[in-house]
C-alpha cells in the first residue's frame, strides 16, 4: 500500500464502486465515497484531497475538531461526516463542525441533536444506525426498535436521510445489508450508509448510498 499512490488508490475503490454499480443496474453516481480518516493526521488526508476526494468520515468529534477546520480552511468543498457513536452532550458541536451524521441511535441523542440544530439554525442531514447483528458490544438501535425511534426522529424535525448499519464480523454482510435496505424500504427511507473496505461491493449491490471505506484508501492504521 505504501508504494501505491492516492490517486491510484481512490482511482481503484472509485472503479470497483463503478463495476459493483453497473453489475446492479445502478448507475455509480448514486453511491457516495466516504473516506474514513480517523486516526490519520492531515499529512495522510492532503494526498486524497488533492486526488480529487471531497468527502470524509471522521469517528469523534474532538479528534475532528482538531484537524479539520484548519484543512477545510485551505480545500473549500470539503463535506464531513460523522460515522462514530455520538455522546448527547456533543451534540451541539456535531452539528456545528459535521455535515452528516451517521449514528443516531437513541431518543436522547434525537432530543439533543434537535435542540442543537434549533440553536445553530443548521440540519445536517441524519441517518438512524441499526444494531443489525443484535451485538451488545456495538451502537445502534435494536430492529424491533427502529419504528418508534424514527417516528421520533421525524418528529423532532431531524433530516433523516436513511440508515446506518455495520454487520458482525466474520460472517457473510449480504444478509445483514439486504435486511437494512429492506428495513428502508418498509420505511420509507432512501439512504443506506453500508460497506466498509472489506464489504463495500457486496454493499452497493445491495443499495448502498453510502460506503464508508478506510483502509483500503489510507493502508493499515499502525
Amino acid at each position: 500500500m505504501a508504494s501505491d499512490t492516492a490517486d491510484s488508490r481512490l482511482s481503484t475503490i472509485r472503479d470497483r464502486i463503478a463495476r459493483a454499480a453497473t453489475i446492479a443496474r445502478r448507475d455509480p453516481a448514486d453511491v457516495t465515497l466516504i473516506a474514513i480518516s480517523k486516526t490519520h493526521g492531515a499529512d495522510a488526508i492532503r494526498p486524497l484531497i488533492d486526488a480529487g476526494q471531497r468527502i470524509f468520515g471522521e469517528n469523534r468529534v474532538q479528534e475532528a475538531a482538531g484537524k479539520w477546520p484548519a484543512l477545510r480552511e485551505a480545500n473549500p468543498g470539503i463535506e464531513l461526516h460523522l460515522v462514530g457513536q455520538l455522546q448527547s452532550n456533543k451534540a451541539d458541536e456535531a452539528v456545528a463542525l459535521f455535515d452528516a451524521i451517521h449514528s443516531v441511535d437513541r431518543p436522547s441523542l434525537v432530543t439533543a441533536l434537535a435542540r442543537a440544530m434549533d440553536k445553530a439554525d443548521r440540519r445536517p442531514p441524519c441517518f438512524v444506525q441499526v444494531n443489525i447483528g443484535d451485538e451488545p458490544q456495538k451502537g445502534g438501535c435494536a430492529v424491533a426498535g427502529l419504528p418508534v425511534l424514527l417516528a421520533e426522529a421525524r418528529s423532532a424535525a431531524l433530516p433523516v436521510a436513511g440508515l446506518m448499519a455495520v454487520p458482525p464480523l466474520g460472517v457473510d454482510a449480504a444478509p445483514y445489508f439486504a435486511l437494512l435496505a429492506k428495513l428502508a424500504r418498509d420505511h420509507d427511507v432512501s439512504g443506506l450508509s453500508i460497506g466498509m473496505s472489506d464489504d463495500f461491493e457486496t454493499a452497493v449491490t445491495l443499495g448502498a448510498t453510502h460506503v464508508r471505506v478506510g483502509t483500503a484508501l489510507f493502508g493499515e492504521r499502525e
